[in-house]
């Protein structure tokens, strides 16, 4: 029987057409894989699959997906996220430490919490993002906090109550690969190719429920308040009640990303 195996043309050109062509004859190619995205089993011979090839910058590694879960693609990784991940080690699910974005001040970081937080009578994968102080506009040198406001620029919507599930953000997506979680993306400059808003420094751990629920709903909505207003909160019940309560004090934009927008 031959193999449902998609090849993407950017996966091709790292490869080589040799290498490309093994791998679609079954040579290279496993028969059963464990899904880079889910986690859960795949069989190339039995169900559509797509290539994945992870690039850092001196190692490259080939995993394979439920089509279902993510197109055939390149992802470009750093070295140590790369390794980290073929190790299979995972930062801290509660809090991330990584670069911080546009805009914000040199001490002030993006603490991620992923988590489950039910709508509408059904369970949806969230982050939670709240820096670790005020984000200033760039340019500006005042000590005013514009994270929200820039984030309403790009397309989040201020939120007054978890009720409903938010609006998609076309452009912006959720990048999970090797069952955890890379990076948020957003459009890149003048339509071009997304560019990585947040990234983790070692791939960040979610749990199983997190990723059935996101590769169910093919999307994961993100949840952002300035810093003081969320907190670290190690349990979902606790983040769900301090979510209501930026929500209410005005404190909470939101908006439903894409999983693997790419």
């Amino acid at each position: 029987m031959p193999r449902m195996l998609d090849v993407g043309d950017d996966v091709r050109a790292e490869i080589g057409d040799e290498e490309a062509d093994r791998l679609l004859a079954g040579e290279s190619a496993p028969g059963t894989y464990d899904c880079t995205s889910c986690r859960t089993p795949g069989d190339c011979e039995q169900e559509r699959t797509s290539t994945v090839l992870f690039v850092g910058e001196e190692t490259a590694v080939l995993a394979f997906a439920h089509a279902g879960c993510l197109p055939s693609q390149v992802v470009r990784v750093s070295e140590e996220q790369l390794q980290g991940a073929a190790r299979s080690i995972g930062a801290d699910a509660a809090q991330q430490q990584p670069e911080p974005p546009a805009g914000a001040t040199e001490q002030a970081v993006l603490g991620v919490t992923s988590g489950l937080v039910l709508l509408g009578g059904e369970l949806h994968p969230a982050l939670v993002v709240e820096p670790t102080g005020p984000i200033a506009r760039p340019g500006s040198t005042g000590p005013g906090d514009d994270f929200l406001p820039l984030l309403i620029e790009q397309g989040f919507m201020p939120l007054t109550e978890l009720s409903v599930v938010p609006s998609v953000l076309h452009g912006w997506s959720v990048l999970l690969a090797m069952g955890q979680l890379h990076a948020v993306l957003q459009p890149g400059a003048d339509g071009g190719r997304p560019v990585a808003w947040w990234q983790a420094h070692q791939p960040l751990q979610v749990t199983e429920g997190w990723r059935t629920a996101a590769n169910k709903h093919q999307q994961v909505l993100m949840f952002a308040g300035p810093a003081g207003s969320i907190g670290r909160q190690p349990r979902e019940d606790l983040m769900r009640d301090a979510l209501d309560r930026a929500a209410a004090g005005g404190h909470l934009v939101t908006a439903a990303l894409p999983l693997a927008g790419t």
